[in-house]
This record gives structure tokens, sequence and C-alpha cells, in this order.
């Protein structure tokens, strides 16, 4: 008997956004058991997302999901968006209500995931763990990761170190001194991308507290820009896993207040790909000192399809 054609549910998922076509687009495919890496890596080339998340059953009993993650080039260990995008569209497709699940990602990170379902509206959480911090860059390399981002050494803000964070994807976080040196950057990809090898990290978020000033609920506290050419992520929309980092950053360094050990704020980012979005913030302060990050964002649908993959179609190169 010849092998048939799978076909499975595809969504393009706008996360940290309510407007479709802004945030940060990642696709998602539901139900990907059977995808070899191959195919896995070709479909995320295709769709030219700054990830793809490939949702599967558990592999054992300490989590309810896996979810695997791919730029356009390569399988990364975790992603904010396209979680966000990935458990907006099991909310979405299967009708789930408010509820938790603990998610493993593809480089074995256990993560709780929250749905919280209002009406027609639907907010994905993540519990992105304590932040890990890195090394702090040392004057010659900050002088040349300016130069690389194409700033000038005036647009150094004057507070907290250029330090590489982790919340399970690590970012080199660094403030610059108002929103136009941040919206200004004009990076040169090779020399970021040997500059993240030699610190150990593929990921540059460039921020500010020098934002507009706003009405409403939730005004943001920082605008930031993300950029990856390492991982074939030039520029990054919205980026959840900067995030994490960045609210723990703040609190280590005493940067913003966090009274009774606790930082909630709204992180924009996007303006200057014209995809804004917001990334809403919690760090908590443990007992033992270590610094928490939980991240929630909205998400919309842009499109669902049906993704058709014949047998045999990929094929190693």
């Amino acid at each position: 008997m010849k092998p048939t054609t799978e076909t499975r549910v595809l969504y393009q998922v706008d996360a940290f956004t309510r407007t479709p076509f802004t945030g940060n687009p990642a696709g998602v495919v539901l139900a990907a058991e059977g995808l070899t890496d191959t195919e896995m890596q070709a479909i995320a080339r295709e769709l030219n997302n700054s990830e793809t998340a490939f949702v599967l059953p558990p592999d054992a009993a300490d989590h309810d999901v896996r979810v695997r993650f791919f730029t356009p080039t390569i399988e990364v260990p975790s992603c904010g968006h396209a979680t966000v995008g990935a458990h907006f569209a099991r909310a979405v497709e299967y009708g789930l209500p408010t509820s938790s699940v603990r998610q493993k990602t593809g480089g074995g990170l256990l993560q709780d995931v929250t749905i919280h379902r209002d009406g027609d509206r639907v907010r994905i959480g993540i519990d992105q763990g304590a932040a890990r911090f890195g090394p702090e860059l040392d004057g010659g390399q900050v002088d040349r990761l300016l130069r690389a981002l194409g700033a000038e050494p005036g647009d150094l803000a004057e507070n907290g170190p250029v330090q590489v964070v982790s919340t399970g994807h690590s970012k080199v976080i660094v403030e610059l001194r108002d929103r136009a040196a941040v919206d200004a950057l004009r990076p040169d990809p090779a020399a970021l991308t040997a500059l993240g090898r030699e610190v150990g990290s593929n990921g540059f978020f460039v921020f500010t507290r020098d934002v507009p000033r706003e009405t409403g609920e939730d005004p943001p506290l920082t605008w930031s820009r993300m950029f990856a050419p390492a991982i074939g992520i030039p520029e990054d929309p919205v980026t959840g896993n900067g995030h994490g980092p960045l609210g723990a950053y703040l609190v280590r360094h005493g940067l913003a207040p966090a009274p009774g050990g606790r930082l909630a704020f709204t992180g924009r980012q996007g303006v200057a790909m014209g995809r804004p979005g917001d990334v809403h913030v919690r760090v908590d302060t443990r007992l033992d000192g270590a610094l928490t990050a939980t991240v929630t964002g909205d998400a919309v649908t842009a499109f669902r399809a049906r993704l058709t993959t014949p047998p045999g179609a990929v094929t190693q190169r």
C-alpha cells in the first residue's frame, strides 16, 4: 500500500497583540507528530517567521504537551512569542477554557503555561522560571557592540551593565539613553554574530525607559528592539524571551521599583518594524533571592490553513 498524504492544521498567529498583522507572527503546526526534523525545518523555512512551533504529545509523565521551535535556519530551545502562538492556537482550535498545562520544549525546558479566556479574548501566560545572570561585557566588548548596532558611545545609558541574562534562551541586555537612539539602530549582522559567539549569546535585546507618555491601564515602561542574525533573525518584532530577562535585569540592578519584591510592567516592541506589540511582565523575588519571570500576551489569528505534506516531499540535503 502506498503511503498517503498527511494533512495537518496550520495557524499563523500574531502574538502580543489583538490587531492582526501587528505583534510577532508565529507559525503553529498542531498535531505535528510524524514530521521529521528535516520536514519541520523546511516548513519553518517556507513560512519564514522568526519561529514556527510544532505541537507534539508528551514523551514523559512530567509534562502535558511538547513543543519544538524552529527559526528559518535552526531549531532553538525555547521561544516566547511562539509559545503564546502555540497555546492560543490550541485554545482556539479545541475550545479550551481557562486552564494551565506544563510544556516541555525541544530543549528540555519545562514551563507552566496558562490559558486565560475571557469571552472571545484569549491571553497566554508563560512562567519562564528563574533568571540566570551571565557575564557582564567588558569595556572593549561594549564598544564593539555599540559599533555593531550602529550606535554611538554617547547612546549608552549610564545605569546597569551590559549583561547576558537568560530565562531559557539568553539575551545580551543593553540600555540606551532614549527612544531616538533605539529607533535609529542599523545593525551589522556579521559583527553581531561574531560578538555573540564570543559572549555566548545569539540575541541582543536593546531597550530604553524613555517611553512616550500614555494614558490607560498599562502604559509601557520600556521600548525595545531585538536582533539575532546568528539564528536567522535579523530583527524580531516582539520578544517574549527577551522581556522576561529584561524584567529580572531591571530588578537585579535596581532600575525599576519592586515593592514587596514584585515588579509588574508592560514592554513595547516592534514599532520600528511596523509591528507594535505589548508584553506584560511580572518579576517576583523568591525567598532565596532568585528572580522569577512570567510574561503574558494577547494573540490573534492571522489565518488558519491545512498543511499538506506528501511522503518524501522533503529530503535531507
